[in-house]
């Protein structure tokens, strides 16, 4: 069984910056991409942020500039860093990982990101 683990959530005012890391567990699986996604309240999930195996990255236009992802194969994690926040960016942000074999997707349990003005 695999489990992602997202950590470093939490409640920042404005303007401020968070760091979330996500790490792999349980059987030993080779991710090709990886990436973060978030979910605000009565919205559906969106795309923030994706890697791939070689370290080619994409963001939503809403976090260009500000967000950065960064993976570790070897160690199977990946993190985001997220500077300049605004309230817009409150939301539990998940962690995904997809098998670099068959595609089969894994998801975190989500942290909560909490933005406040």
């Amino acid at each position: 069984q695999v489990q992602l683990v997202e950590s470093g959530g939490g409640l920042v005012q404005a303007g401020g910056s968070l760091r979330l890391s996500c790490a792999a567990s349980g059987i030993i699986l080779t991710f090709s991409a990886m990436g973060w996604y978030r979910q605000a309240p009565g919205k559906e999930r969106e795309l923030v942020a994706i890697i791939t195996r070689g370290g080619n990255t994409n963001y939503a236009d809403s976090v260009k500039g500000r967000f950065a992802i960064s993976r570790d194969n070897a160690k199977n994690t990946v993190s985001l860093q997220m500077n300049s926040l605004k309230p817009e960016d409150t939301a539990v942000y998940y962690c995904k990982g997809s098998d670099y074999y068959n595609n089969q997707a894994y998801w975190g349990q989500g942290t909560q990101v909490t933005v406040s003005s």
